[in-house]
Parts: C-alpha cells; structure tokens; sequence
C-alpha cells in the first residue's frame, strides 16, 4: 500500500470516531469528551450536521485510497483543505479565546500533522493524476 492511501485510510479511521462522537449522541458523550453540554434541537442538529460532514468525507477519503487514479489526487486535495481549515480555525480560536481542553490541543496538533503530510503526499503525485502509481509513491 502506497503512503497516499495509507494517509487518506489512517485520517478516514481516525475521523469516525470523532464524527460518531459529535452526533451519535452528543448528549452523552461530549460532556464526558469534552465537557460541552449540548442543550436544545438546534445545537444537536448542528452537531449531526457535522457528524455527516465528517462521515461524508471519509466516504471520500476511503473511494480515494480503494480507487487510485484522479480520485486519489481528489481525496488528498479535499483532506489537506479539511484538516489546514480545521488547524487554522483551532488556531485563530487559541488567539482569542484561550487554551481548549486538552484533547482539542491534540487535536489541533493532529491536524497540522496530517495536512503536512497530505502536502508531501499530494506534492509526490505526479501532475497527471491519471497514473494511480504515481500517487502511491510518497
């Protein structure tokens, strides 16, 4: 298995578990994750939202690794933007709101990590995205 899609399946595994977290029930488990008490429809409903956001990425993520070729180059590219975006919102929010919980440091930190090595991944594929080889070797 080549480093682009053992990326995209390692940041597609690790991302499951926080999505489920975030809207399978958010009641229970974000108090006990992240000492959140969701309270009232609108705030689960955003929360499910995210949940499926999430889940539909690592569909993309997974089709990419399995697929090879343009959707691999497409999967990388969409996960580089999902955790630089991620990274840089956690970011802006340790400027002008202090330090999270732990976990969301880690998180943070995570992030970074893997859009890093999403840019090594992505910048070892070739320009035609057409050989699925090419996009293996990074």
């Amino acid at each position: 298995m080549g480093q682009a899609r053992l990326y995209l399946l390692v940041s597609a595994a690790g991302l499951v578990p926080i999505a489920l977290s975030y809207g399978l029930d958010p009641v229970h488990t974000l108090p006990w994750l992240l000492q959140v008490h969701p309270r009232g429809v609108n705030l689960i409903h955003l929360l499910r939202s995210l949940m499926g956001l999430y889940l539909g990425l690592v569909v993309l993520w997974v089709a990419g690794a399995w697929r090879g070729g343009s959707l691999l180059r497409t999967a990388l590219i969409s996960e580089i933007v999902f955790m630089s975006g991620l990274a840089a919102g956690r970011l802006l929010s340790l400027l002008l709101d202090s330090w999270p919980s732990p976990i969301l440091i880690v998180y943070t930190l995570a992030e970074i990590l893997l859009a890093g090595w999403g840019v090594v991944c992505l910048r070892k594929t070739a320009v035609n995205s057409s050989s699925a080889s090419s996009a293996d070797r990074c």
